[in-house]
Protein backbone atom coordinates (compact mmCIF):
# COMPACT_ATOMS: atom_id res chain seq x y z
CA UNK A 1 0.00 0.00 0.00
CA UNK A 2 2.72 2.42 0.68
CA UNK A 3 4.53 1.53 -2.15
CA UNK A 4 1.46 2.63 -4.26
CA UNK A 5 1.18 5.80 -2.94
CA UNK A 6 4.56 6.47 -3.55
CA UNK A 7 4.17 5.84 -7.00
CA UNK A 8 0.85 7.71 -7.02
CA UNK A 9 2.70 10.60 -5.72
CA UNK A 10 5.35 11.00 -7.72
CA UNK A 11 3.47 10.68 -10.66
CA UNK A 12 1.36 13.21 -9.48
CA UNK A 13 4.84 15.49 -9.96
CA UNK A 14 4.52 15.24 -13.34
CA UNK A 15 1.25 15.39 -15.05
CA UNK A 16 2.61 15.16 -18.92
CA UNK A 17 1.50 11.49 -19.99
CA UNK A 18 5.18 11.46 -21.89
CA UNK A 19 6.71 11.94 -18.56
CA UNK A 20 4.71 9.63 -17.17
CA UNK A 21 6.16 7.00 -19.76
CA UNK A 22 9.63 7.67 -19.23
CA UNK A 23 9.54 7.67 -15.54
CA UNK A 24 7.81 4.38 -15.40
CA UNK A 25 10.65 3.17 -17.60
CA UNK A 26 13.33 4.42 -15.67
CA UNK A 27 12.37 2.98 -12.49
CA UNK A 28 11.66 -0.50 -14.29
CA UNK A 29 15.56 -0.83 -15.58
CA UNK A 30 16.52 0.37 -11.84
CA UNK A 31 14.18 -2.55 -10.21
CA UNK A 32 15.62 -5.04 -12.75
CA UNK A 33 19.28 -3.76 -12.10
CA UNK A 34 18.52 -4.17 -7.87
CA UNK A 35 17.08 -7.69 -8.79
CA UNK A 36 19.53 -8.57 -11.26
CA UNK A 37 22.66 -8.15 -9.31
CA UNK A 38 23.74 -9.67 -5.90
CA UNK A 39 25.45 -8.19 -2.70
CA UNK A 40 28.04 -10.45 -4.06
CA UNK A 41 27.94 -9.56 -7.77
CA UNK A 42 27.23 -5.93 -7.27
CA UNK A 43 30.91 -6.15 -4.98
CA UNK A 44 32.35 -7.42 -8.14
CA UNK A 45 30.59 -4.96 -10.46
CA UNK A 46 32.02 -2.39 -9.23
CA UNK A 47 35.35 -4.05 -7.98
CA UNK A 48 35.35 -4.47 -12.07
CA UNK A 49 34.68 -0.85 -13.13
CA UNK A 50 37.23 0.94 -11.35
CA UNK A 51 39.71 -1.52 -12.18
CA UNK A 52 38.52 -0.94 -15.62
CA UNK A 53 39.25 3.15 -15.28
CA UNK A 54 42.02 2.96 -12.80
CA UNK A 55 44.45 5.65 -13.30
CA UNK A 56 47.41 3.71 -11.83
CA UNK A 57 47.95 0.00 -13.07
CA UNK A 58 51.86 1.15 -13.43
CA UNK A 59 53.33 -0.51 -10.39
CA UNK A 60 50.18 -2.05 -8.88
CA UNK A 61 50.94 -4.18 -5.77
CA UNK A 62 49.06 -7.19 -5.01
CA UNK A 63 49.89 -10.39 -2.47
CA UNK A 64 48.93 -13.47 -4.44
CA UNK A 65 49.91 -16.96 -3.85
CA UNK A 66 49.55 -17.89 -7.66
CA UNK A 67 53.18 -18.55 -8.28
CA UNK A 68 52.74 -18.85 -12.30
CA UNK A 69 55.25 -15.72 -13.40
CA UNK A 70 55.01 -14.54 -16.77
CA UNK A 71 51.98 -12.78 -16.66
CA UNK A 72 48.86 -14.31 -18.04
CA UNK A 73 49.02 -13.73 -21.80
CA UNK A 74 45.68 -13.85 -22.19
CA UNK A 75 45.76 -10.16 -20.59
CA UNK A 76 48.61 -9.41 -23.33
CA UNK A 77 47.26 -7.56 -26.63
CA UNK A 78 46.94 -10.41 -29.07
CA UNK A 79 49.66 -8.86 -31.13
CA UNK A 80 52.39 -8.13 -29.15
CA UNK A 81 52.40 -12.13 -28.84
CA UNK A 82 52.00 -12.81 -32.16
CA UNK A 83 54.86 -10.57 -32.71
CA UNK A 84 57.09 -12.08 -30.02
CA UNK A 85 56.15 -15.94 -31.53
CA UNK A 86 56.74 -14.77 -35.09
CA UNK A 87 60.68 -13.24 -34.14
CA UNK A 88 61.54 -16.55 -32.04
CA UNK A 89 60.39 -18.89 -34.95
CA UNK A 90 62.73 -17.02 -37.47
CA UNK A 91 65.18 -16.88 -34.82
CA UNK A 92 64.91 -20.78 -34.36
CA UNK A 93 65.37 -21.37 -37.59
CA UNK A 94 68.25 -19.36 -37.63
CA UNK A 95 69.86 -21.12 -34.66
CA UNK A 96 68.59 -24.91 -35.65
CA UNK A 97 69.77 -27.65 -32.81
CA UNK A 98 73.36 -29.06 -33.59
CA UNK A 99 74.17 -32.96 -32.09
CA UNK A 100 76.77 -32.69 -30.34
CA UNK A 101 78.99 -35.62 -29.18
CA UNK A 102 82.75 -34.98 -28.22
CA UNK A 103 84.84 -31.63 -29.24
CA UNK A 104 86.58 -33.68 -32.02
CA UNK A 105 83.51 -33.44 -34.13
CA UNK A 106 82.98 -30.05 -33.68
CA UNK A 107 84.26 -26.72 -35.95
CA UNK A 108 88.27 -26.48 -35.27
CA UNK A 109 89.88 -22.98 -35.93
CA UNK A 110 93.47 -25.04 -36.61
CA UNK A 111 91.94 -26.77 -39.56
CA UNK A 112 89.65 -24.60 -40.72
CA UNK A 113 91.24 -22.07 -43.80
CA UNK A 114 90.46 -18.65 -45.28
CA UNK A 115 91.43 -17.87 -48.73
CA UNK A 116 91.33 -14.40 -50.75
CA UNK A 117 89.20 -14.35 -53.60
CA UNK A 118 90.49 -12.86 -56.63
CA UNK A 119 93.78 -11.56 -54.48
CA UNK A 120 95.62 -8.76 -56.32
CA UNK A 121 99.43 -6.67 -55.59
CA UNK A 122 97.57 -3.49 -54.42
CA UNK A 123 94.57 -2.36 -53.47
CA UNK A 124 92.30 1.08 -53.62
CA UNK A 125 90.54 2.75 -50.85
CA UNK A 126 87.18 1.89 -51.05
CA UNK A 127 87.25 -1.07 -52.99
CA UNK A 128 85.79 -4.85 -51.07
CA UNK A 129 87.79 -7.76 -50.32
CA UNK A 130 86.45 -10.66 -50.25
CA UNK A 131 87.41 -14.01 -48.17
CA UNK A 132 86.60 -17.44 -48.42
CA UNK A 133 86.55 -19.54 -45.74
CA UNK A 134 86.37 -23.26 -45.81
CA UNK A 135 84.93 -25.21 -42.32
CA UNK A 136 86.35 -28.31 -40.72
CA UNK A 137 86.45 -30.29 -37.83
CA UNK A 138 89.40 -31.18 -35.16
CA UNK A 139 90.03 -34.55 -37.20
CA UNK A 140 90.61 -32.04 -40.52
CA UNK A 141 86.78 -33.16 -41.97
CA UNK A 142 84.63 -30.84 -43.74
CA UNK A 143 81.66 -29.64 -42.19
CA UNK A 144 78.97 -29.98 -43.93
CA UNK A 145 76.80 -27.47 -42.06
CA UNK A 146 77.09 -23.73 -40.86
CA UNK A 147 75.99 -21.71 -37.89
CA UNK A 148 79.41 -20.90 -36.14
CA UNK A 149 79.52 -17.51 -34.55
CA UNK A 150 82.60 -15.69 -36.14
CA UNK A 151 83.98 -12.29 -35.95
CA UNK A 152 86.28 -10.29 -38.52
CA UNK A 153 88.06 -7.29 -38.65
CA UNK A 154 90.16 -5.53 -40.80
CA UNK A 155 93.15 -3.46 -38.73
CA UNK A 156 96.01 -1.47 -39.06
CA UNK A 157 97.54 -1.20 -36.14
CA UNK A 158 100.62 1.73 -36.62
CA UNK A 159 97.50 3.83 -37.86
CA UNK A 160 95.17 2.95 -34.93
CA UNK A 161 92.51 1.84 -37.59
CA UNK A 162 90.32 -0.95 -37.37
CA UNK A 163 86.35 -2.08 -39.14
CA UNK A 164 84.25 -5.13 -39.03
CA UNK A 165 83.93 -7.67 -41.35
CA UNK A 166 80.52 -8.77 -42.95
CA UNK A 167 80.03 -12.45 -42.86
CA UNK A 168 77.51 -14.45 -45.43
CA UNK A 169 76.95 -18.15 -43.94
CA UNK A 170 76.13 -20.37 -46.56
CA UNK A 171 74.61 -23.36 -44.44
CA UNK A 172 77.33 -25.74 -46.04
CA UNK A 173 80.21 -25.35 -44.30
CA UNK A 174 81.89 -22.40 -45.96
CA UNK A 175 81.29 -18.57 -45.65
CA UNK A 176 82.38 -15.12 -47.13
CA UNK A 177 84.06 -12.77 -45.04
CA UNK A 178 83.50 -9.18 -47.33
CA UNK A 179 85.96 -6.29 -45.31
CA UNK A 180 85.59 -2.66 -47.23
CA UNK A 181 88.95 -1.21 -47.45
CA UNK A 182 88.17 2.39 -45.97
CA UNK A 183 91.54 3.33 -46.05
CA UNK A 184 95.31 3.36 -47.07
CA UNK A 185 97.80 1.22 -45.98
CA UNK A 186 99.20 -1.56 -45.28
CA UNK A 187 96.47 -3.78 -43.30
CA UNK A 188 95.53 -7.11 -42.00
CA UNK A 189 92.88 -9.13 -42.12
CA UNK A 190 91.68 -11.14 -38.64
CA UNK A 191 88.98 -14.19 -38.42
CA UNK A 192 87.97 -15.36 -35.30
CA UNK A 193 86.10 -18.96 -34.04
CA UNK A 194 84.32 -17.73 -31.41
CA UNK A 195 81.88 -20.41 -31.12
CA UNK A 196 81.40 -23.51 -33.56
CA UNK A 197 78.19 -23.95 -34.19
CA UNK A 198 77.47 -27.01 -31.72
CA UNK A 199 78.83 -24.09 -29.09
CA UNK A 200 75.93 -21.98 -30.29
CA UNK A 201 73.24 -24.28 -30.49
CA UNK A 202 73.99 -24.98 -26.65
CA UNK A 203 73.97 -21.42 -26.00
CA UNK A 204 70.66 -20.69 -27.86
CA UNK A 205 69.13 -24.02 -26.11
CA UNK A 206 70.24 -23.51 -22.57
CA UNK A 207 69.37 -18.95 -22.88
CA UNK A 208 65.58 -20.18 -23.34
CA UNK A 209 65.12 -22.91 -20.70
CA UNK A 210 65.39 -21.06 -17.14
CA UNK A 211 64.95 -17.73 -15.55
CA UNK A 212 66.59 -18.69 -12.59
CA UNK A 213 70.57 -18.72 -13.16
CA UNK A 214 70.82 -15.00 -11.71
CA UNK A 215 69.51 -14.84 -7.72
CA UNK A 216 67.72 -11.48 -7.43
CA UNK A 217 67.54 -10.48 -3.25
CA UNK A 218 64.97 -7.23 -2.53
CA UNK A 219 65.15 -5.21 0.39
CA UNK A 220 61.67 -4.02 2.37
CA UNK A 221 61.93 -0.88 4.85
CA UNK A 222 60.54 -2.21 8.18
CA UNK A 223 61.02 -0.27 10.77
CA UNK A 224 65.31 0.27 11.69
CA UNK A 225 66.09 -3.24 10.41
CA UNK A 226 65.43 -3.86 7.04
CA UNK A 227 64.02 -7.78 5.51
CA UNK A 228 65.16 -9.58 2.74
CA UNK A 229 63.55 -12.03 0.69
CA UNK A 230 63.97 -13.76 -2.58
CA UNK A 231 62.80 -11.99 -5.95
CA UNK A 232 62.97 -12.55 -9.52
CA UNK A 233 61.16 -13.08 -13.22
CA UNK A 234 59.61 -15.87 -11.89
CA UNK A 235 59.17 -17.79 -8.75
CA UNK A 236 58.38 -21.19 -8.60
CA UNK A 237 56.57 -21.27 -4.83
CA UNK A 238 53.12 -21.63 -3.34
CA UNK A 239 54.20 -19.35 -0.91
CA UNK A 240 52.61 -15.74 -0.91
CA UNK A 241 53.73 -13.37 -2.73
CA UNK A 242 54.55 -9.51 -4.17
CA UNK A 243 53.79 -8.69 -7.77
CA UNK A 244 55.03 -5.62 -9.33
CA UNK A 245 53.15 -5.75 -12.03
CA UNK A 246 53.00 -3.60 -15.47
CA UNK A 247 49.44 -4.83 -17.19
CA UNK A 248 49.68 -2.66 -20.32
CA UNK A 249 52.78 -3.97 -20.99
CA UNK A 250 53.02 -7.20 -19.65
CA UNK A 251 56.05 -6.84 -17.40
CA UNK A 252 56.74 -8.38 -13.95
CA UNK A 253 58.59 -9.13 -11.14
CA UNK A 254 57.82 -10.81 -7.82
CA UNK A 255 58.93 -11.33 -4.19
CA UNK A 256 58.75 -13.77 -1.58
CA UNK A 257 56.35 -11.77 0.65
CA UNK A 258 58.03 -11.22 3.91
CA UNK A 259 55.70 -11.85 6.86
CA UNK A 260 53.73 -9.07 8.34
CA UNK A 261 55.81 -6.78 6.18
CA UNK A 262 53.78 -4.68 3.41
CA UNK A 263 54.48 -5.30 -0.47
CA UNK A 264 55.42 -1.65 -1.00
CA UNK A 265 57.87 -1.23 1.23
CA UNK A 266 60.39 -3.23 -1.21
CA UNK A 267 63.26 -0.42 -1.51
CA UNK A 268 66.54 -2.08 -3.13
CA UNK A 269 67.82 -5.18 -4.92
CA UNK A 270 70.84 -6.43 -5.37
CA UNK A 271 71.52 -9.76 -7.63
CA UNK A 272 73.89 -12.58 -7.80
CA UNK A 273 74.90 -15.41 -9.96
CA UNK A 274 73.39 -19.04 -9.65
CA UNK A 275 75.17 -22.41 -9.20
CA UNK A 276 72.77 -23.27 -12.17
CA UNK A 277 73.31 -23.98 -15.84
CA UNK A 278 71.60 -25.60 -18.78
CA UNK A 279 74.79 -26.28 -21.02
CA UNK A 280 75.29 -29.98 -20.43
CA UNK A 281 78.20 -31.12 -18.91
CA UNK A 282 80.30 -32.52 -21.73
CA UNK A 283 79.06 -29.31 -23.80
CA UNK A 284 81.52 -27.51 -21.41
CA UNK A 285 84.97 -27.96 -23.35
CA UNK A 286 83.41 -25.79 -25.94
CA UNK A 287 83.49 -23.10 -23.85
CA UNK A 288 86.86 -23.13 -21.91
CA UNK A 289 88.93 -20.46 -22.98
CA UNK A 290 91.38 -22.04 -25.30
CA UNK A 291 88.07 -22.77 -27.65
CA UNK A 292 87.11 -19.13 -27.60
CA UNK A 293 87.83 -16.57 -29.73
CA UNK A 294 90.79 -18.64 -31.97
CA UNK A 295 92.09 -17.24 -34.99
CA UNK A 296 91.35 -19.08 -38.15
CA UNK A 297 94.63 -20.05 -40.63
CA UNK A 298 95.45 -17.50 -43.21
CA UNK A 299 97.37 -18.35 -46.18
CA UNK A 300 97.75 -14.42 -46.90
CA UNK A 301 99.72 -12.18 -45.46
CA UNK A 302 98.77 -8.29 -44.81
CA UNK A 303 97.69 -6.25 -48.43
CA UNK A 304 98.23 -2.62 -49.82
CA UNK A 305 95.81 -0.10 -49.82
CA UNK A 306 96.23 2.99 -52.12
CA UNK A 307 94.10 6.33 -52.24
CA UNK A 308 93.65 5.50 -56.17
CA UNK A 309 91.50 9.35 -56.18
CA UNK A 310 88.71 7.58 -55.23
CA UNK A 311 85.93 9.93 -53.20
CA UNK A 312 81.99 9.76 -53.35
CA UNK A 313 79.71 12.54 -51.61
CA UNK A 314 77.87 11.50 -48.65
CA UNK A 315 74.78 13.59 -46.96
CA UNK A 316 75.48 14.73 -43.62
CA UNK A 317 74.10 12.57 -40.98
CA UNK A 318 70.26 12.43 -39.94
CA UNK A 319 67.95 10.82 -38.20
CA UNK A 320 65.93 7.60 -39.86
CA UNK A 321 69.12 7.15 -42.43
CA UNK A 322 69.58 3.12 -42.94
CA UNK A 323 72.74 2.00 -40.79
CA UNK A 324 74.83 -0.20 -42.68
CA UNK A 325 77.45 -3.19 -42.04
CA UNK A 326 79.87 -2.18 -41.55
CA UNK A 327 78.60 1.43 -40.47
CA UNK A 328 82.03 3.02 -40.35
CA UNK A 329 85.72 2.82 -39.24
CA UNK A 330 88.01 4.21 -36.99
CA UNK A 331 91.31 5.85 -37.95
CA UNK A 332 93.16 7.23 -35.43
CA UNK A 333 90.86 6.03 -33.10
CA UNK A 334 88.42 8.57 -34.51
CA UNK A 335 84.64 6.56 -35.54
CA UNK A 336 84.09 7.38 -39.10
CA UNK A 337 80.50 6.82 -40.34
CA UNK A 338 80.35 4.82 -43.72
CA UNK A 339 76.89 6.63 -44.67
CA UNK A 340 77.00 9.71 -43.84
CA UNK A 341 78.89 13.02 -43.48
CA UNK A 342 79.90 13.74 -39.91
CA UNK A 343 80.95 17.09 -38.02
CA UNK A 344 83.26 17.23 -35.92
CA UNK A 345 82.42 18.14 -32.02
CA UNK A 346 86.03 18.90 -30.82
CA UNK A 347 85.48 22.29 -29.39
CA UNK A 348 83.53 23.64 -26.15
CA UNK A 349 82.07 26.35 -27.73
CA UNK A 350 80.70 23.75 -31.16
CA UNK A 351 79.55 21.64 -28.19
CA UNK A 352 77.72 24.21 -26.08
CA UNK A 353 76.00 26.11 -28.83
CA UNK A 354 74.95 22.55 -29.66
CA UNK A 355 73.21 21.43 -26.63
CA UNK A 356 71.99 25.01 -25.89
CA UNK A 357 68.68 24.51 -24.21
CA UNK A 358 68.30 20.81 -24.96
CA UNK A 359 66.89 18.28 -22.80
CA UNK A 360 68.66 14.75 -22.74
CA UNK A 361 67.02 12.20 -21.31
CA UNK A 362 69.75 8.77 -21.33
CA UNK A 363 67.92 5.29 -20.24
CA UNK A 364 69.10 1.77 -20.22
CA UNK A 365 72.80 0.63 -18.46
CA UNK A 366 76.31 1.40 -17.24
CA UNK A 367 77.42 1.60 -20.75
CA UNK A 368 75.42 5.10 -21.43
CA UNK A 369 75.94 6.20 -17.90
CA UNK A 370 79.42 6.44 -18.97
CA UNK A 371 78.23 9.31 -21.06
CA UNK A 372 77.08 11.18 -18.44
CA UNK A 373 80.53 10.64 -16.42
CA UNK A 374 82.35 11.59 -19.50
CA UNK A 375 80.79 14.51 -20.65
CA UNK A 376 82.06 16.92 -18.24
CA UNK A 377 85.15 16.54 -19.49
CA UNK A 378 84.36 17.42 -22.46
CA UNK A 379 81.78 20.38 -21.82
CA UNK A 380 83.52 21.86 -17.97
CA UNK A 381 80.28 23.87 -17.68
CA UNK A 382 78.06 20.77 -17.35
CA UNK A 383 78.19 20.36 -13.15
CA UNK A 384 76.18 17.36 -11.26
CA UNK A 385 73.07 17.83 -9.55
CA UNK A 386 72.39 16.12 -6.46
CA UNK A 387 69.15 14.19 -6.81
CA UNK A 388 70.19 12.55 -3.40
CA UNK A 389 70.12 8.33 -4.04
CA UNK A 390 73.03 6.25 -2.75
CA UNK A 391 75.26 4.16 -5.20
CA UNK A 392 76.27 3.87 -9.05
CA UNK A 393 73.22 3.11 -9.90
CA UNK A 394 71.16 5.90 -8.84
CA UNK A 395 69.66 8.90 -11.41
CA UNK A 396 72.27 11.30 -12.47
CA UNK A 397 71.84 14.67 -13.63
CA UNK A 398 73.73 17.66 -15.45
CA UNK A 399 73.11 20.42 -15.83
CA UNK A 400 74.09 23.91 -17.25
CA UNK A 401 71.40 26.52 -16.25
CA UNK A 402 73.32 28.98 -17.90
CA UNK A 403 72.54 27.63 -21.24
CA UNK A 404 69.47 25.90 -20.39
CA UNK A 405 70.87 22.57 -20.78
CA UNK A 406 70.10 19.63 -18.65
CA UNK A 407 71.09 15.90 -19.18
CA UNK A 408 69.91 13.06 -17.20
CA UNK A 409 70.62 9.36 -16.81
CA UNK A 410 68.64 7.02 -15.27
CA UNK A 411 68.70 3.06 -15.89
CA UNK A 412 66.25 0.81 -17.31
CA UNK A 413 63.95 -1.55 -15.05
CA UNK A 414 64.12 -5.42 -14.18
CA UNK A 415 66.20 -7.46 -14.69
CA UNK A 416 69.12 -5.03 -13.77
CA UNK A 417 72.20 -7.39 -12.48
CA UNK A 418 74.57 -6.15 -10.13
CA UNK A 419 76.12 -6.91 -7.26
CA UNK A 420 75.57 -3.27 -5.71
CA UNK A 421 72.52 -2.87 -3.62
CA UNK A 422 70.21 -0.51 -6.14
CA UNK A 423 67.28 1.43 -5.56
CA UNK A 424 63.97 0.23 -7.00
CA UNK A 425 61.60 3.27 -5.18
CA UNK A 426 61.55 5.22 -8.55
CA UNK A 427 61.84 2.54 -11.05
CA UNK A 428 60.23 2.37 -14.31
CA UNK A 429 60.63 0.20 -17.49
CA UNK A 430 61.93 2.76 -20.59
CA UNK A 431 58.39 2.59 -21.93
CA UNK A 432 56.98 4.25 -18.92
CA UNK A 433 59.96 6.71 -19.00
CA UNK A 434 59.24 7.33 -22.44
CA UNK A 435 55.61 8.04 -21.82
CA UNK A 436 56.53 10.78 -19.41
CA UNK A 437 58.19 12.82 -21.63
CA UNK A 438 56.86 16.05 -23.16
CA UNK A 439 59.20 15.90 -26.27
CA UNK A 440 59.72 18.96 -28.70
CA UNK A 441 62.88 19.66 -30.99
CA UNK A 442 64.93 20.35 -28.39
CA UNK A 443 64.35 17.08 -26.51
CA UNK A 444 66.45 14.04 -27.26
CA UNK A 445 66.15 10.46 -25.90
CA UNK A 446 69.16 8.22 -25.91
CA UNK A 447 68.45 4.18 -25.49
CA UNK A 448 70.46 1.20 -24.72
CA UNK A 449 69.44 -2.23 -24.13
CA UNK A 450 70.53 -5.93 -23.58
CA UNK A 451 73.23 -6.27 -21.76
CA UNK A 452 71.02 -7.38 -18.65
CA UNK A 453 68.71 -9.27 -20.62
CA UNK A 454 71.40 -11.83 -21.81
CA UNK A 455 71.26 -14.02 -18.87
CA UNK A 456 67.35 -14.53 -19.43
CA UNK A 457 64.89 -16.37 -22.20
CA UNK A 458 64.63 -14.31 -25.58
CA UNK A 459 60.90 -13.26 -25.16
CA UNK A 460 61.87 -11.30 -22.32
CA UNK A 461 64.12 -9.17 -24.29
CA UNK A 462 61.72 -9.28 -27.47
CA UNK A 463 58.66 -7.83 -25.57
CA UNK A 464 60.87 -4.93 -23.99
CA UNK A 465 62.07 -4.04 -27.01
CA UNK A 466 58.20 -4.26 -28.70
CA UNK A 467 57.04 -1.91 -25.73
CA UNK A 468 59.81 0.67 -26.27
CA UNK A 469 58.99 0.65 -29.87
CA UNK A 470 55.33 1.50 -29.21
CA UNK A 471 56.20 3.98 -26.82
CA UNK A 472 58.56 5.55 -29.24
CA UNK A 473 55.51 5.57 -31.48
CA UNK A 474 53.71 7.03 -29.11
CA UNK A 475 56.20 9.68 -28.65
CA UNK A 476 56.40 10.58 -32.12
CA UNK A 477 52.11 11.08 -32.39
CA UNK A 478 52.51 14.26 -29.72
CA UNK A 479 55.62 15.29 -30.39
CA UNK A 480 57.13 14.43 -33.94
CA UNK A 481 59.80 16.54 -33.88
CA UNK A 482 61.27 14.64 -30.27
CA UNK A 483 64.69 12.98 -31.86
CA UNK A 484 65.54 9.58 -30.32
CA UNK A 485 68.49 7.68 -30.77
CA UNK A 486 68.97 4.16 -30.09
CA UNK A 487 72.87 2.93 -29.00
CA UNK A 488 73.39 -0.50 -29.44
CA UNK A 489 74.84 -3.20 -27.30
CA UNK A 490 78.80 -2.94 -26.84
CA UNK A 491 80.92 -6.19 -27.14
CA UNK A 492 82.49 -7.82 -23.91
CA UNK A 493 85.08 -10.26 -22.98
CA UNK A 494 85.04 -13.21 -24.81
CA UNK A 495 86.02 -15.21 -21.67
CA UNK A 496 83.47 -13.97 -19.20
CA UNK A 497 80.61 -16.42 -18.31
CA UNK A 498 79.87 -17.90 -21.77
CA UNK A 499 76.22 -19.42 -20.61
CA UNK A 500 74.92 -16.26 -19.45
CA UNK A 501 76.78 -13.04 -21.39
CA UNK A 502 78.40 -14.67 -24.63
CA UNK A 503 78.52 -11.62 -27.04
CA UNK A 504 76.56 -14.23 -29.19
CA UNK A 505 73.17 -13.60 -27.05
CA UNK A 506 74.27 -9.76 -27.87
CA UNK A 507 74.49 -10.10 -31.47
CA UNK A 508 70.93 -11.55 -31.54
CA UNK A 509 69.81 -9.18 -29.25
CA UNK A 510 71.32 -6.74 -32.11
CA UNK A 511 69.52 -8.45 -35.33
CA UNK A 512 65.70 -8.16 -32.94
CA UNK A 513 66.33 -4.73 -32.00
CA UNK A 514 67.35 -3.74 -35.70
CA UNK A 515 64.13 -5.62 -36.91
CA UNK A 516 61.71 -4.43 -34.61
CA UNK A 517 63.57 -0.49 -34.63
CA UNK A 518 63.51 -0.41 -38.70
CA UNK A 519 60.99 1.53 -39.67
CA UNK A 520 61.02 4.13 -37.21
CA UNK A 521 62.84 7.59 -37.93
CA UNK A 522 65.48 7.22 -35.01
CA UNK A 523 69.51 7.23 -35.38
CA UNK A 524 71.31 4.62 -34.65
CA UNK A 525 75.22 4.47 -32.35
CA UNK A 526 76.54 1.12 -33.52
CA UNK A 527 78.53 0.47 -30.46
CA UNK A 528 78.51 -3.06 -31.89
CA UNK A 529 80.24 -1.79 -34.70
CA UNK A 530 82.22 0.66 -32.91
CA UNK A 531 83.74 -1.84 -30.35
CA UNK A 532 84.91 -4.62 -32.91
CA UNK A 533 86.71 -1.97 -34.68
CA UNK A 534 88.66 -1.23 -32.44
CA UNK A 535 89.07 -4.26 -30.61
CA UNK A 536 87.76 -2.91 -27.18
CA UNK A 537 86.55 -6.61 -25.22
CA UNK A 538 85.60 -4.60 -23.11
CA UNK A 539 81.82 -4.50 -21.56
CA UNK A 540 82.86 -0.10 -20.31
CA UNK A 541 85.13 0.83 -23.13
CA UNK A 542 87.44 3.36 -22.70
CA UNK A 543 86.90 6.98 -23.09
CA UNK A 544 87.88 7.87 -26.68
CA UNK A 545 85.16 4.59 -27.70
CA UNK A 546 82.43 7.09 -25.21
CA UNK A 547 83.97 10.03 -26.99
CA UNK A 548 83.37 8.81 -30.41
CA UNK A 549 79.56 7.51 -29.58
CA UNK A 550 78.70 11.06 -28.06
CA UNK A 551 80.27 12.77 -31.27
CA UNK A 552 77.85 10.35 -33.21
CA UNK A 553 75.18 11.13 -30.87
CA UNK A 554 75.75 15.42 -31.16
CA UNK A 555 75.76 14.52 -35.15
CA UNK A 556 72.32 13.50 -35.09
CA UNK A 557 70.76 16.36 -33.12
CA UNK A 558 72.68 19.40 -33.97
Amino acid sequence: MMEKTFIHRLLALFPNAIAHKLLLMWMFILAFWVIYFSPKDYTKFLFSLRNSISLDHWNAFRNSTYPEAPPNPEISPAETELRIRRITEKLDQLIPPRPFTNVSCTTSATHSRASLLSPRDTYCRGDRLDVLLEMRDHLGRRKEYGGDFLRARVFSPALRAGASGKVTDFNNGTYLVSFTLFWEGQVSLSVLLIHPSEGVSALWRARNQGYDRVIFTGQFANGSSPVFSKCGLTLHTSAELCEYLDYRDQEAFYCLKPPQVPCEALTHVTTRNADISYIRQKEWALFDRSNVGVEIMKNFASIKVLACGKSKNITKCQLGMKSPFPSGYTLKRKWIAAFCKQREFNETKTINDCLKRKLIYLMGDSTLRQWIQYLPKMVKTLKYFDLHGVGPFKTHVLLDAERHILIQWKKHGHPFITQSLFSVKDDNYIPREIDRIAGDKDTAIVITLGQHLRPFPIKIFIRRAINIQKAIERLFLRSPETKVILKTENTRRMFDNAEMFSDFHGYIQNLIMRDIFMDLNVGVIDAWDMTIADSTDNVHPPDYVIENQINMFLNYIC
